[in-house]
């Protein structure tokens, strides 16, 4: 079963370059916000707990033994664990995974191997891992990824190992993971946090340097001639106009959903994928006039200088550390990445190079309120189990990985902040971050008190989390552990003030396939059109001449 679906995937796992949520960054949605998925709360916990109640005596598909009894995970993986993971591990080989995982394996009491892959490359990497058919126990996949596999057989429905697990009693937002399950019931992955997104963030002393105040740039109009303002004068102050740009991003498009996340204010109302309009009906938004008309305004901004000509080809790691090197000649005002960590990661980064640190985040211009409503919040990234062909073994695998992942203690707590005494403690401390620079910071804990630590790879900046964002969790911690960032909480806050639920991503067996071939088309329009100056109508219709039949398909498969 596994060779017959892997075939189904080969095309399209080895095209794209995950990026992520965070990019290199963090972790995503189907729920609008906390505030939402609250209030739904009391209805699902109800769906919950009659599911638990129709499912307890299942045992072909959660591997309970005929008395109801879970099997011992202990003994059934008495061989170890093994899961592959992208970069949203924050806790990686030169950054303490090592004490992050002898802790897990001393609470959990199983052997764990982490197989940490390149984050940018990450979808190519599961690509060639399953083509050698070695396969882990789990692994972390984001939603597009998630939706082309979810299909294939690959994944084991975890639908009533879910309904029966432990931490149920105390999710605060099951929506997230209702609204995973197809129209079966089945459910193929597991999200332990909400999506979160990317908000626009702009450098303050770019903005006094050419005399513009943020809450003056409403609309795209306003919006753009801050970008030209950066590019024109002199904005880093070293004397020179015109040697910095407006923006820089990580691709004029994402290769991931949603995809318009790193330029929103130029993609406005246009969503340039396949995606379910109101009446039901999915389109080829690519096709729309809404899209060329994005298009055209991003030919303007590159001949303009208003958009970092780097951004066709920069990674997420790139372009930040481009916005906030040490030589700002070259860099580029504004910057829109993720929200909430990443908002005290770049102040750290800024602080780190010695540049003036203050960022301010930019509200959702007009013409994106109008159209979506706000800055999108992407579908959660979601752990899967690889489907094993024995329910027991599979069962086991959730029960030690997945439940144990919100045990609201000690396991929670590794996910979430990572390993005792070497990201956080409670013990007595004191230290100073940047010593001898202006930018120098003392911190003083007493005992008992928890806190972060420097991170091991570089002290001279705070820890923050590992995997979990404490902030985006579906279920809180119960041991009182809690040191958010203040920028950070701030981030949190401004993004879920700001944002909805992006249009989900299809479910097609031809877009599967096709998928890498259909993101090589829209490149070359964008490409043609946005950096060659090209006419947009004949480098659409290139893109329609191209791939129009392949789109044809999955249109017809999706509206079935």
């Amino acid at each position: 079963m596994k060779k017959k679906a892997l075939s189904l995937l080969l095309a399209s796992t080895m095209v794209f370059s995950l990026v992520a949520c965070g990019g290199d960054d963090s972790a995503s949605s189907s729920s609008n916000n906390a505030s939402t998925d609250s209030n739904a709360a009391s209805s699902d916990s109800n769906d919950a707990a009659a599911s638990n109640n129709d499912t307890a005596a299942s045992n072909d598909a959660s591997g309970d033994t005929a008395s109801g009894e879970k099997p011992d995970y202990h003994e059934v993986l008495k061989d170890g664990l093994t899961v592959v993971v992208n970069g949203t591990l924050t806790a990686s080989v030169d950054n303490g995974q090592a004490d992050f995982e002898k802790q897990w394996e001393e609470a959990v009491g199983i052997d764990l191997t982490i197989q940490q892959l390149d984050h940018s490359g990450y979808t190519d990497a599961v690509g060639r891992l399953f083509a050698s058919q070695d396969y882990p126990d789990a692994m972390i996949m984001s939603a597009e990824m998630f939706k082309q596999y979810a299909p294939t057989g690959l994944l084991w429905d975890m639908a009533d190992a879910y309904a029966n697990a432990e931490f149920q009693s105390r999710i605060t937002l099951p929506a997230i993971n209702e609204n995973m399950k197809d129209a079966e019931g089945h459910l193929y992955a597991f999200a332990p946090a909400y999506g979160n997104g990317c908000v626009t963030y702009v450098k303050k002393a770019w903005l006094d340097a050419v005399g513009i105040n943020i809450d003056d740039v409403k609309t795209y109009d306003d919006y753009y001639n801050m970008l030209k303002a950066f590019h024109d004068g002199d904005p880093d102050g070293n004397g020179v106009d015109g040697d910095t740009y407006g923006v820089v991003a990580a691709g004029f498009i994402g290769t991931e959903a949603p995809w318009i996340n790193y330029l929103p204010e130029f993609w406005q109302g246009a969503f340039p994928a396949l995606y379910q309009k109101e009446d039901g009906s999915w389109v080829d938004g690519f096709q729309e006039d809404a899209t060329k008309e994005a298009l055209l305004r991003m030919q303007q901004a590159y001949n303009d200088g208003a958009i970092d000509p780097e951004t066709l080809t920069a990674s997420t790691k790139i372009a930040r550390e481009k916005w906030f090197s040490n030589d700002q000649k070259g860099s580029s005002g504004v910057f829109t990445y993720w929200a909430g960590t990443w908002y005290r990661t770049l102040t750290d980064n800024l602080i780190k190079y010695e540049v003036d640190e203050e960022l301010v985040q930019l509200p959702p211009i007009k013409e994106i309120q109008d159209t979506f409503g706000g800055y999108l919040n992407r579908e959660a990234p979601v752990w899967v189990i690889i489907d094993q062909g024995d329910p027991v073994h599979n069962q086991a695998v959730f029960d030690a990985l997945l439940d144990t992942m919100l045990d609201g203690d000690v396991v929670q707590t590794l996910w979430v902040y990572g390993a005792e005494d070497v990201h956080w403690s409670t013990k007595a401390e004191d230290f100073t971050t940047n010593p001898g620079t202006e930018n120098a910071k003392d911190y003083s804990y007493a005992e008992g008190e928890f806190h972060l630590k420097p991170s091991p790879n570089d002290p001279n900046t705070v820890w923050k989390k590992n995997y979990i964002d404490p902030a985006l969790a579906i279920s809180p911690l119960t041991n009182g552990f809690n040191d958010q960032d203040e920028l950070a909480a701030a981030g949190n806050k401004f993004f879920t003030e700001n944002c909805v639920d992006a249009p989900g991503t299809p479910v097609s067996e031809t877009f599967t396939n096709e998928s890498g071939t259909i993101f090589d088309a829209k490149m070359a329009c964008i490409t043609e059109v946005v950096t060659k100056n090209g006419d947009v109508d004949a480098a659409m219709q290139t893109y329609i001449d191209t791939v129009g039949p392949i789109i044809d398909q999955c249109l017809a498969e999706l509206n079935q």
